[in-house]
């Protein structure tokens, strides 16, 4: 089933990068260095663009951290990256903003959190300041509300009037206006200091699945402000990755969202990148946007004791995905490319017919051949030690026949 009609939501430009509107959800992802380590913060951000981030956080929580941002644009910029750098701000962002200057301009939007700046209160010149930053060097702002740190006093507010209600409502129901509350009362102030509608976007994240899905309903319903979503803290694993994917699937079917991220816990020394993978791949599994060729492969069974059709199914998969920067440029349209690696005959067959490309390997005591279909069609048939390198020429060849730029032909001279 096709993802319902998009949400509208009003177009904001990140540094190049536009978010909401009639463009294409975006995909996001933070860094975890220490930002004033200009180098592994800079080769982190390569990695998360390489791997098909758009946009880019960073922590900016000290004087050493402000003072490094400029350095790691500069140097991103120069190995030719233009992922627009946002900076994340809690507690002490109206200093950082208005003492380095060149922080300011050197980033492309300003993560505001309102429960750790003094919006609401009687004087919220913590929070106007940052706004008038982000005014005097025209970037946008995300206003990232986190039931972690939900502004105080709103929610004691909104719990005593509860508690006066003939029939009280639900806490948890509370807590979930309060955080739409404070996303929507932030908005409405900083638009009052004077930052233009289109330059900001929203947020309002939680640890649960069901949660975040309610409070970006009751959000999406309010406003027409793009929408950024994503878990606060989805966990490590398959728990992040299942529910980050169960979250973001559902209120992405329902049109809602305008940027995703997926905060997983890496392992130490882990990669990264996963965060970005499991986005594209979500966006990619729902029909919203294609990123990379699939590989469909089925999972074996007793048929399929051998692992070599395992084996060519992640050689295949990864060799996709290492020819995708280069296939990108050069073949338009390829990342919607359908390939099948399967295991034996009795899905094999068809499951390559239904492909773009495929391959049906011999299952256990099976005729070791290995049928290669082409659109629906046998094209030929594989035997012998060089099943895998074979397959991959033949499929290189079906790329550049396929998604090749063709030659046009000479005009004849009059």
């Amino acid at each position: 089933m096709a993802a319902s009609k998009r949400r509208k939501s009003v177009a904001c430009n990140v540094g190049g990068v536009w978010v909401g509107g009639n463009h294409p959800i975006v995909v996001q992802s933070m860094t975890n260095t220490d930002t004033a380590d200009t180098t592994a913060t800079a080769n982190q951000i390569m990695e998360l663009a390489r791997a098909g981030s758009e946009i880019v956080r960073i922590t900016v929580n000290t004087a050493a951290a402000a003072q490094a941002v400029p350095t790691v644009v500069d140097t991103i910029r120069a190995f030719g990256f233009q992922t627009p750098i946002v900076g994340d701000f809690h507690y002490n962002g109206h200093l950082l903003l208005k003492q380095y200057p060149d922080c300011a301009r050197a980033l492309a939007k300003y993560r505001i959190n309102p429960g750790n700046v003094n919006i609401g209160k009687k004087h919220d010149d913590n929070f106007r300041t940052m706004i008038e930053a982000a005014i005097e060097y025209n970037k946008p702002v995300r206003i990232g509300v986190n039931w972690g740190s939900l502004d105080g006093e709103l929610l004691t507010r909104l719990m005593d009037e509860n508690a006066l209600l003939a029939e009280p409502k639900d806490a948890r129901d509370v807590t979930m206006e309060a955080m739409v509350q404070s996303a929507l009362l932030s908005a409405e102030a900083a638009e009052r200091h004077g930052l233009r509608h289109d330059q900001i976007i929203l947020s309002a994240k939680v640890s649960t699945v069901q949660d975040l899905i309610d409070v970006n309903r009751g959000l999406a319903a309010r406003c027409d402000y793009p929408l950024h979503l994503g878990l606060t803290e989805a966990g490590l694993g398959a728990k992040g990755i299942v529910a980050t994917t169960a979250a973001l699937s559902i209120l992405l079917q329902e049109g809602i969202g305008d940027t995703i991220r997926a905060s997983l816990t890496p392992l130490p020394n882990g990669d990264r990148t996963e965060e970005v993978m499991v986005c594209q791949q979500v966006l990619q599994s729902l029909g919203l946007r294609s990123f990379t060729p699939q590989v469909a492969a089925c999972p074996g069974c007793g048929r399929t004791t051998s692992t070599f059709f395992q084996e060519m199914a992640d050689d295949i998969q990864r060799y996709l995905r290492e020819q995708m920067p280069v296939w990108r440029e050069q073949y338009k349209g390829v990342e919607e490319l359908k390939v099948a690696v399967m295991g034996c005959v009795v899905n094999g067959p068809g499951e390559s017919k239904h492909a773009d490309i495929g391959i049906s390997l011999p299952g256990t005591f099976e005729e070791p051949k290995a049928p290669v279909y082409m659109d629906g069609k046998l094209l030929r048939t594989l035997k012998g030690d060089g099943i895998v390198p074979e397959f991959i020429g033949i499929l290189n060849d079906y790329v550049t026949r396929r998604y090749g730029v063709k030659a046009e032909e000479p005009v004849a001279a009059e």
